[in-house]
């Protein structure tokens, strides 16, 4: 893979320069507990793994998120070509639907026993069925290596925009 990013160890708590960094990255203050999962060869956040449940009680569908705005700018592009549609025509739905369970799975192990709130429903982008987002497939590709559609946008960048 020609993307200059690497998982990196999990810790508990982002450090106070990582929470700055992923705000910069976002344009907005974090809502909920994270960790830096994945960096780039400069040691700067790509991917962030967010909690199940945001400081405000609401569940947090999207476990992990892609934070480098080079990797999202291209995404996006991709999204806004019919990527979407050609990624879903592309895998295959029971590998999909096995990602989508894997995922889900992961995200609720972690949380609280104690929350009695909204949870967090879906698997990868908050869907059940599909492909809902490029962004989020990437992220989980590049955290988990297990992401057939994560592995199509990886391809997709590659011919695109490596050759």
């Amino acid at each position: 893979m020609v993307i200059d990013a690497a998982k990196v160890s999990a810790i508990d708590y982002p450090t106070s320069e990582e929470v700055d960094k992923v705000a910069a990255l976002l344009g907005r203050s974090p809502e909920g507990g994270f960790e830096v999962v994945v960096v780039d060869s400069a040691g700067e956040p790509v991917v962030i793994r967010n909690g199940p449940i945001m400081n405000n009680g609401r569940p947090m569908p999207t476990r992990y998120w892609l934070v480098d705005r080079e990797l999202c700018r291209l995404v996006a592009r991709l999204e806004g070509n019919g990527g979407v549609k050609a990624a879903e025509e592309a895998v295959d739905p029971i590998e999909l639907e096995r990602t989508h369970t894997r995922y889900a799975k992961e995200r609720d192990a972690h949380i609280p026993s104690s929350h009695d709130g909204p949870r967090p429903q879906g698997g990868v982008g908050g869907t059940r069925r599909g492909v809902k987002c490029l962004h989020t497939h990437l992220a989980n590709h590049l955290v988990t290596g297990d992401d057939p559609v994560g592995a199509w946008v990886v391809q997709q960048l590659e011919m695109t925009r490596f050759v």
